[in-house]
């Protein structure tokens, strides 16, 4: 089995005591991967930690920071002391503000930006230091279609995922020129129903919600773990949703300005008035010693869709390009033979 298609052994997923980072933590376990579990909260990490036990993975899991790039390095040298040597990083952590540029404070739109951006430097960097030496390993950065195309109310998080774009693409040229073995892709995102919406902060008048077409958690799992198995592959597009709103963009994007600006604000808020209590994980983990388990999944599971056609076909396009080329040839030898 060639180097891009082995399976890894020991993985370190940030972000991962909710949403996309846990999902993608399970699936990794049941193949029984020893995971390192990143993340603030320790509620959810100690329940993201059993379920990984649960589906047959070691767990390791590591109360950390993002933005504190030596606690980072700390818990690289931690993984690879107790599990072995990184064979596959993850980055999926990210915190933002849900609320138009003019009413983010500076100090706010910093610490978004630091979480989710600067996040992703530091897991890089950490996971570099330790793959490089050995020269494998795979780096997995999870984005977003929103890193291709802003919109209202998410600039702190638009900003962030354009960056980390810019970012891979200079580090993907380093690593080319390096000759290096490490892989480096990049998993693009739809709207997925993870508790962000339940624990960002957010000064919407109503509660935030995630655009339509909306996916759970697994379906960006899924696309996640097969970019690891596949990273030889630039980046992968997840549900039919990205796929339009990166082409869109491309094709029209003054016209997307105008369509957003009439219909960007309500189409990211409920009916529903926004609890002035409601918890905000910025500065703390809502998930912290004393918070509640968030879980995988967010608030709009029966909006959401478990499967996503487009990211099947994406995952699978050899076989199905394979198929067609056997279709053509049948063809043609049965037009041949008339």
């Amino acid at each position: 089995m060639s180097r891009s298609r082995e399976r890894a052994r020991v993985a370190v997923v940030t972000g991962a005591s909710a949403g996309v980072g846990r999902a993608t933590a399970r699936l990794l376990a049941r193949r029984g991967t020893a995971i390192a579990l990143l993340a603030r909260g320790r509620t959810g990490l100690a329940a993201a930690a059993d379920e990984v036990r649960e589906a047959g993975g070691r767990a390791l899991p590591i109360e950390v920071d993002m933005v504190d790039y030596e606690a980072v390095a700390d818990a690289g040298r931690q993984v690879e002391a107790d599990l072995g040597p990184i064979d596959l990083w993850i980055n999926a952590a990210f915190s933002s503000v849900f609320a138009p540029f003019q009413q983010t404070r500076p100090e706010e739109f910093r610490r978004a930006m630091e979480v989710t951006y600067l996040g992703y430097v530091h897991g890089t960097r950490v996971a570099l230091a330790h793959m490089t030496p050995r020269d494998r390993g795979t780096i997995v950065q999870v984005g977003s279609a929103l890193g291709y195309r802003g919109i209202p109310l998410q600039a702190a998080y638009c900003g962030a995922k354009h960056a980390i774009i810019g970012f891979t693409e200079s580090l993907r040229c380093e690593l080319r020129h390096d000759r290096s073995n490490v892989k480096l892709t990049m998993v693009q995102l739809p709207a997925v129903n993870t508790p962000q919406f339940d624990w960002l902060l957010s000064r919407l008048p109503h509660n935030a919600q995630p655009v339509p077409p909306i996916y759970e958690p697994v379906v960006a799992a899924r696309a996640i773990v097969a970019a690891a198995d596949r990273p030889t592959r630039r980046e992968y597009w997840v549900g039919a949703g990205t796929v339009l709103t990166i082409l869109g963009n491309r094709i029209a994007p003054a016209l997307l300005d105008r369509y957003l600006a009439r219909t960007g604000y309500s189409s990211q808020q409920t009916a529903q008035p926004a609890d002035p209590n409601r918890p905000a994980n910025l500065w703390q983990p809502a998930d912290g010693p004393h918070g509640r388990d968030f879980g995988t999944s967010g608030s709009f599971s029966g909006r959401s869709h478990s499967h996503s056609p487009q990211a099947w076909l994406s995952r699978h396009r050899r076989l199905l390009t394979a198929a067609g080329v056997g279709a053509a040839a049948v063809g043609a030898a049965a037009w041949r033979s008339r």
